[in-house]
């Protein structure tokens, strides 16, 4: 995409912002709220500079500024705090305004009672950067290169990946441009301003208006003014597409709810599963606003917008919102007329998974005080915690900032203790016996009294705002008389779902592959877009809070589950690391048989309500036999996309075709994080089962030994047992858009239907599931497609391969295009049988170490065009004895004489390579395996 002038040589690409974020759910995705239900009161928090001798590294007082939460290195949680522009002094209506002759912000649109914008103007408008690391909180002021923008107050921010977009907003010299200004921080000690115009019909120039980041893909800009009037329109740009372009979303008929009013001043945010939720603002007659609308985007590409449940406790504009875990907090606000949102309904709390809105409690109103009354303050959110910068009490620019944490644990886990802010703020924290709040309570009593008695005597223009006259301000609604578009309507029940249009399945004639660099750190997203396959990747993945009927009659789109606190999310922070992670040297587990066990209990809860067969929808990524090589899915996860509020699973479900366990060395790392990601993503991840997760099997192949190395005899035998129980609940096959079933081994010789796999009930174990489940995962097809029939197995007694004949006449008659298993290792990690009508799909590569096979993943759009990406195995590690260094292949082909002082180091994960050369496996198909002897029956395992 080209940029203008100076910003043609600092654009920015905002989908490899997006792709660098896999750690940023990190503490997000583990933010679940306090279970009492009430909203958390916001504390003092000390304002403080990292140097001493720089007081201006703090932002100051100022308004009408944005506060975003942004990562500062991919792979980890959000750990940094971006303030950005705002106006730093008031004009006229008040002895406190200050700053005499600053900018005047007055370029404003003529409201409708023509009155004059006589009362406080912003002024002082900057476009300075400010940035506190949350672990500290300690501020320090940035002077980033690059070209800046201009500066400007009321505009609207969003992080995207590593980077922070800013786009309209008001300054001294009227409207700031419509371009986006992007701050990126993916050199940390080096961020730069980029300024990315995008061509054709937009949002064009406003502000007071919203922009958000939909499911880490779509920047979604909603309302606000142009200067004329205000607006309804909203707009959204899909970062993963280039060249870059708005598109205008327009409520389809048959939505479940019409599209918001117009509005400006309201806030929007993201719930970590991408629903997008717009709540409050001030409408075109200056009336405040009560509702809330949700906007959802499905996988057949429609937005919808559905009215939020429950009415909140206020209308309100010039406010805050922010998601933590499934809970909307809602800070702060003006109700014009001069008058901010009441003390009890400065925080208000919206629990989307009961549609139920609360408030604090009256002990934390008292407590509060007059700090919380505030508007056109800035809030963001990490983790738990709930940040609040600035705003404008009154004639009163704030530079204080305001903390609450929404949880049951003890305190923030990033919080350093050590540093004073938190220091501080911990220990009123700690402060929670019934006597040393009810201390806190008397305390803030008469300072409360006080700024109540002071409140009533402001003067009518210290909260009027440059936009609004005192005429336009004089029918103002409150919160005891809504009028208008203040009051939300109820819900209508779920809408019909569209589902994905009918279309001929077919594999993309092109694969995306890695190249089998150890160096790699996972830049894919140039080597796609070099290889040309954007229109793939845009059609393979959603976008989408969930089909309608998903949900309950009275929250259509805001009930889907948010989950609970438990020892998954342990799992997920330590094991979903693909960039980082590395196998532990000493063997050690991260988990205590006690916690696998709660793991194992919760995933089973969830496959018992599953039915035998998945009926999952498109686009979805389909991954092969995995054995224990953590490794192998960590750098597929690293290379196409990882299952994380930060990665794609928003976009795309994700579906496992078994044999998770056995000959590799990290079976229990690969089965526990795959049962907490389905815990977590429960509707997206789906697991169905491999012959290996059988006792008789994986007892022999490796998981009953790694598991007693790891946790202990009595701890390992327990848990290979519980695992094992598991499996046999695991559902068996899944179908996608009713047109590819997919299974671990195959059709075999008795199973003509999919009704046939649908009749078998679970739990089951290999003894009790008879002929149906010995084919279904452990039948293979023939050699090649002139092998036609049913014939004996080379795998042993009992089981059969089957020919193309039985793969086309059980797609026809099931009405279906076509196959994919897994269960046999093959070179290129993928292969077709039966003219393209089944396809073998492989993930793990140089299988048991020996049979140096590439790895693959398929990845099924939303027309059903099927595309294989592919990893090969890293090469060995070559250490220089002299200097005890690694060195390349490259270097050791160029230097004659390395061979005399260079030795491969042994793979780490080789420690079960005694059981693989015992018991060797199934060569790949199409190569014989010269060492295989006949007798060796359990190689055909």
């Amino acid at each position: 995409m080209a940029a203008s002038g100076q910003g043609r040589r600092g654009s920015r690409d905002l989908a490899g912002g997006v792709g660098k974020t896999q750690g940023q759910a990190g503490h997000e995705a583990t933010s679940q709220g306090r279970t009492d239900g009430v909203a958390p009161r916001p504390r003092s928090f000390l304002v403080q500079s990292s140097n001493n001798s720089k007081p201006q590294n703090t932002p100051g007082p100022r308004c009408g500024h944005t506060l975003t939460a942004l990562s500062s290195a991919p792979e980890r949680a959000p750990d940094i705090l971006i303030l950005i522009g705002g106006a730093t002094a008031l004009e006229g209506g008040s002895a406190d305004a200050g700053a005499k002759g600053g900018e005047n912000l007055a370029a404003s649109p003529s409201t409708p009672g023509g009155g004059s914008s006589a009362g406080i103007r912003l002024a002082g408008a900057t476009s300075d950067v400010h940035v506190m690391k949350v672990a500290t909180g300690l501020w320090e002021r940035l002077e980033p290169g690059g070209e800046p923008p201009s500066p400007r107050a009321a505009h609207a921010a969003a992080a995207v990946g590593h980077m922070v977009v800013v786009q309209g907003g008001i300054g001294p010299a009227g409207l700031a441009s419509e371009d986006l200004h992007v701050l990126d921080f993916s050199n940390p000690s080096q961020p730069r301003w980029h300024r990315v115009v995008v061509q054709g019909p937009g949002p064009g120039a406003r502000y007071a208006h919203t922009l958000a980041l939909v499911a880490q893909r779509f920047l979604v800009a909603i309302g606000g003014n142009d200067g004329k009037q205000t607006l309804s329109d909203a707009w959204a740009l899909d970062t993963s597409e280039k060249p870059y372009q708005w598109r205008k979303i327009d409520a389809p008929a048959g939505s479940s709810g019409p599209a918001p009013s117009a509005r400006m001043y309201a806030t929007t945010c993201t719930r970590q599963d991408g629903l997008l939720l717009l709540m409050g603002g001030r409408d075109e007659t200056n009336t405040p606003m009560a509702d809330a609308h949700g906007l959802v985007r499905h996988r057949d590409g429609r937005w919808e917008w559905t009215p939020a449940p429950g009415i909140a406790s206020s209308p309100r504009y010039q406010h805050g919102a922010v998601f933590v875990g499934g809970r909307m907090h809602v800070i702060g606000g003006a109700l014009g007329g001069n008058k901010l949102v009441g003390y009890k309904d400065s925080v208000s709390l919206l629990d989307t998974t009961n549609g139920v809105w609360s408030t604090m409690t009256e002990d934390d109103v008292l407590a509060a005080g007059d700090s919380l009354r505030r508007c056109r303050h800035a809030v963001a959110a990490v983790g738990s915690v709930v940040f609040v910068y600035g705003g404008l009490r009154g004639g009163l620019l704030l530079d204080d900032m305001l903390v609450s944490y929404d949880s049951d644990q003890t305190k923030p886990e990033f919080a350093d203790a050590n540093s004073k802010p938190w220091n501080l703020w911990l220990s009123g924290l700690s402060c929670n016996d019934a006597s040393g709040a009810t201390a806190l309570i008397e305390a803030a009593q008469a300072e409360a009294a006080a700024a109540m008695e002071i409140h009533g005597s402001r003067i009518a223009q210290n909260l009027q705002c440059l936009d609004e006259s005192e005429s336009d301000l004089e029918n103002a609604a409150t919160p005891d008389g809504r009028r208008g578009s203040g009051v939300p309507p109820r819900y209508p029940p779920g809408g019909s779902r569209r589902s994905t249009p009918a279309t001929d399945v077919r594999l993309h004639h092109r694969a995306v592959v890695v190249a089998a660099d150890s160096e790699s750190e996972g830049a894919l997203g140039g080597l796609v877009r070099q290889l040309s396959i954007d229109q793939f990747e845009n059609e393979g993945r959603r976008v989408s809070a969930g089909s309608l009927e998903q949900f309950g009659l009275t929250t259509p789109v805001l009930n889907r589950s948010v989950s609970f606190q438990g020892v998954h999310k342990r799992v997920l922070q330590e094991l979903l690391r693909p960039n980082t992670w590395k196998a532990p040297a000493d063997r050690s587990f991260i988990l205590r048989p006690s916690e696998i066990v709660d793991l194992c209990d919760a995933a089973e809860a969830i496959f018992a309500e599953e039915p035998t067969v998945l009926n999952i929808q498109a686009p979805v990524k389909i991954f092969g036999d995995l054995h224990g090589q953590f490794g192998d899915l960590m750098r597929l996860f690293l290379e196409f996309g990882t299952p994380m509020t930060g990665g794609d699973i928003t976009y795309i479900d994700y579906l496992f075709l078994g044999d998770y366990v056995d000959r590799g060395s990290h079976s229990l790392e690969t089965m526990c994080l795959l049962l907490a990601l389905k815990i977590e993503y429960r509707r997206s991840i789906h697991l169905i089962r491999g012959n290996h997760e059988a006792a008789d099997i994986n007892a022999l192949f490796g998981f009953r030994l790694e598991c007693i190395e790891r946790l202990g005899e009595s701890g390992g035998i327990w848990i290979w047992q519980r695992m094992n129980a598991l499996f046999n609940w695991m559902p068996l096959a899944a179908t996608i858009e009713n047109k590819i079933l997919c299974m671990h081994g195959g059709i075999g010789k008795s199973i003509n239907s999919i009704a046939d796999i649908e009749s078998i009930e679970r739990p089951v174990s290999m003894e009790t599931g008879g002929p149906l489940l010995m084919d279904l995962l452990w039948s293979d097809p023939t050699m090649n497609d002139s092998v036609e029939g049913v014939l004996p197995s080379p795998r042993g007694p009992g089981l059969v391969t089957f020919g193309p004949d039985r793969v086309k006449g059980f797609c026809s008659s099931n009405d279906i295009s076509m196959i994919i298993r897994a269960h046999e290792c093959v070179m290129d990690g993928f292969e077709r049988f039966a003219g393209g009508q089944l396809i073998t799909l492989f993930s793990a590569t140089n299988y048991c170490g020996t049979a140096n096979n590439a790895g693959a993943i398929l990845v099924v759009g939303r027309d059903l065009v099927l595309v294989p990406k592919l990893i090969h195995p890293l090469p060995p590690q070559m250490i220089d004895l002299k200097s005890r260094e690694r060195i390349s292949l490259e270097e050791f082909l160029d230097d004659g004489s390395a061979g005399a002082r260079v030795y491969v180091k042994a793979d780490p994960d080789t420690w079960m390579q005694s059981i693989n050369d015992d018991r060797p496996p199934t060569p790949p198909r199409g190569r014989p395996n010269a060492n295989m002897k006949s007798s060796q029956n359990l190689a055909y395992f």
